[in-house]
């Protein structure tokens, strides 16, 4: 049980109320619980949320990520990843290049396929779909999580149709769900100041919709620990939730901390545990309305994703295989993780450890 008169002292007493009767938060409220000192006390709020909403079960699934390209024409500052076409480090798969790396995994039983990479200046739409059909053909049962609301206006941008066309010619050809990337933080100051030539907040928000009302489900991200405030971070976590009260189409919320080796930013210190773990826990605190809130191993570190499922995590992601775009950036996490070292990672922390798939639906035995 949570102590009443502890968060009495600490200036949250309304908040700890509000926590036991499930009632949302304000943005001051978060504001509040962003600037406690005592990081335990509001991991302990958040652990709460947690649990009555997930009891001792941890999620994790048996994945593989796969990068097509980092040409990109976005420029974004905070990005170690993108590269200009004929630059050093630049790269674009071929469609059997693709398939190559699934075949590698063939005897794995992996259940999602996560595809992004850069918004690339000549790449033809039948390039993505046919990366779609490959991909289903050779994975049938396994969930294509691919392309991010950035990517999908991107396509829509160099074909000349609207981004609900681009979706829907996408599902027809294997698309199941959206991953949540490209979203960082929606403020239009940091955009302008990180990612001037990126969609917009707004149009990340209106890519999101349309995909929920065609039945796409998807994930969402903030990229926080650069140049944004503790009002923008917040500001971002209510407009994801009160798009989910719109559509309730979002699955899952990845908070990703800032790597800032090798990128443009400037001289920003990286994230302290102690700030992504208060982090992790108001953004579950916050996010009322969207289940699931994912520990990202590969940019918290594993040990650090263990602790924040005592935070308000539920998932820690999965097994990844090959991972590139936190890791040119500086992650210094492992590439890949099996399902018996996620699940003692998950049983040591104390939980249960329930693999899931994209939908976290629970894989049988």
């Amino acid at each position: 049980m949570l102590n009443a008169g502890w968060y009495e002292n600490l200036g949250l007493g309304e908040i700890y109320g509000k926590v036991q009767g499930a009632e949302r938060l304000s943005l001051e409220d978060g504001e509040k619980l962003l600037a406690c000192p005592d990081v335990v006390a509001v991991g302990a709020l958040a652990h709460h949320v947690r649990t009555r909403l997930h009891g001792q079960a941890a999620y994790y699934v048996l994945n593989q990520h796969i990068n097509y390209s980092n040409i990109c024409i976005n420029g974004c500052l905070f990005c170690a990843f993108g590269r200009v076409k004929g630059e050093s480090q630049a790269f674009q798969l071929s469609t059997e290049d693709l398939l190559n790396k699934l075949k590698e995994r063939e005897k794995e039983p992996i259940t999602e396929i996560h595809i992004v990479g850069g918004c690339h200046p000549d790449l033809p739409f039948s390039y993505y779909e046919s990366i779609l059909r490959e991909v289903k053909a050779f994975r049938p049962s396994a969930v294509i999580k691919a392309f991010t609301a950035v990517e999908i206006a991107h396509f829509a941008k160099q074909t000349g149709k609207s981004t609900r066309e681009i979706l829907l010619r996408l599902k027809s050809v294997g698309l199941d769900m959206l991953p949540g990337g490209g979203a960082e933080v929606f403020s239009p100051r940091v955009r302008s100041l990180l990612c001037p030539h990126k969609l917009s907040g707004d149009q990340w928000l209106a890519v999101s919709r349309e995909a929920h009302e065609l039945g796409i489900r998807s994930n969402a991200t903030m990229l926080y620990g650069h140049v944004e405030t503790p009002r923008e971070r917040l500001e971002h976590l209510d407009a994801l939730r009160r798009l989910q009260d719109e559509t309730g189409g979002f699955v899952c919320f990845i908070p990703l901390p800032f790597q800032p080796a090798n990128t443009r930013v400037g001289k920003v210190e990286p994230t302290t545990g102690v700030e992504d773990l208060k982090n992790m826990a108001v953004c579950r605190l916050m996010l009322d309305n969207i289940p699931h809130i994912k520990a990202y191993w590969v940019m918290l570190t594993v040990k650090l994703a263990q602790v924040a499922l005592h935070f308000g995590a539920d998932d820690l992601d999965g097994t990844v295989v090959e991972e590139k775009i936190g890791h040119m950036a500086g992650a210094e996490s492992e590439q890949a993780l099996t399902r018996p070292e996620l699940e003692r990672l998950i049983r040591d922390a104390g939980f249960q450890p329930v693999e899931r798939n994209s939908f976290f639906e629970k894989v049988a035995d």
